[in-house]
């Protein structure tokens, strides 16, 4: 496999992300229902990539977004900066003071417990960012005078509207054209493209995007879902993969999107809320290549554990070039992130690769 990354000496950002990003209220232990406290966190499926390839692992990356300008978009770039994430491409929104214009989106995050499951409840309908069109941003400048090695977005943007369809297509086709490295995440949620068109729509745009994409990642569901390719033998339970079905799906997506040079998803057997087996896969230049597995994984908050497997993978990829120790890294980096509260990452390189090396849970001095 063969990544041919921009220099970095040539590019003002290794990486950006394109996506919508809401302000979390995180009822701690507590239920959403019952809650008189909530601690607040921002998060977003592609903004969580790149901060996690900033915070963890130390690449200078942006976020392309936009907010109502109001204090609660004020908020939210108050958190971006903290987390060290470049703010050049947020779009500040004007709105009417009652959110009819455009308003933030809100997430609300009960993390589960044991036989209790996490339980998620968005309030995200006419964000300043599903908003946005194509022209509202300037791709060009972006990727072709600024410069950017690696570009990120996912379906889940793609899902917001029509017009973020569109500004997706718009991005990866921009980024393309100018040699950036894409990669997508399909993350297909039905309840997000019913009001936009179902299925036949999301497979629409997502076989669009598909053709830009260097870097994809999803699993069985996604594939389907998303993009039409049906798994052989498919077990019911998603939790475990026919690994020779997935082969042999990626093998005929491979021939239909030769642009493709890898394929990764994660894999989660859920014993309960709180205890999961995790690993994940890797397909390129023909072979799957799996991480090692962390049995019996304690789960924290799971919010966020896919996005940080992402930003591990990427890291890799960026690196080495390596498929199995870009998986290796995206595995380690997913699972760190879910001994964490919050949607983004709280781990540093380090513990990344002493994890990736077997080091357990003993106690440092």
């Amino acid at each position: 496999m063969k990544l041919e990354l921009k220099p970095r000496e040539n590019c003002r950002f290794d990486a950006v992300s394109l996506g919508e990003i809401m302000l979390r209220f995180d009822p701690g232990e507590g239920r959403i229902r019952t809650a008189r406290n909530f601690r607040v966190w921002e998060g977003g499926g592609e903004y969580n990539v790149v901060r996690g390839l900033h915070k963890c692992f130390g690449l200078k990356t942006a976020v392309i977004t936009a907010f109502a300008d109001n204090e609660v978009g004020k908020l939210l770039i108050d958190f971006i900066e903290q987390g060290g994430v470049a703010t050049d491409f947020i779009r500040m929104v004007k709105t009417d003071g009652i959110g009819r214009t455009c308003r933030n989106g809100l997430n609300f995050t009960e993390r589960g417990f044991g036989v209790r499951g996490a339980i998620g409840c968005s309030d995200r309908a006419n964000t300043a960012i599903s908003q946005m069109r194509p022209e509202d941003f300037d791709f060009d400048y972006i990727f072709g005078e600024l410069g950017v090695r690696w570009l990120h977005t996912g379906g889940i943007y793609a899902a917001l509207s029509e017009r973020s369809g569109e500004t997706a297509i718009a991005a990866c086709k921009a980024a393309h054209r100018y040699g950036t490295i894409v990669s997508y995440d399909l993350n297909y949620r039905p309840s997000m493209w019913s009001a936009i068109g179902g299925k036949a729509k999301a497979q629409e745009v997502n076989r669009e995007l598909a053709r830009y994409v260097d870097v994809m990642i999803g699993n069985e569901e996604d594939f389907t879902a998303c993009l039409g390719f049906e798994v052989p033998g498919n077990s019911e339970s998603l939790d475990k993969l026919n690994l020779e079905g997935y082969r042999a799906m990626l093998r005929k997506a491979a021939q239909e999107f030769p642009n493709w040079k890898a394929v990764a998803t994660t894999l989660r057997t859920v014993h309960s809320a709180s205890v999961n087996d995790w690993k994940a896969i890797c397909f390129a230049d023909g072979e799957l290549v799996m991480s090692r597995e962390y049995e019996n994984l304690e789960i924290m908050d799971r919010v966020g554990g896919g996005d940080s497997f992402a930003s591990g993978l990427i890291y890799g990829l960026m690196t080495s070039g390596d498929p199995q120790r870009a998986v290796e890294y995206g595995a380690a980096h997913g699972a760190l992130a879910m001994t964490t509260p919050g949607d983004t990452s709280m781990a540093s390189v380090g513990e990344v690769e002493a994890l990736m090396a077997g080091k357990g849970a003993r106690v440092q001095r």
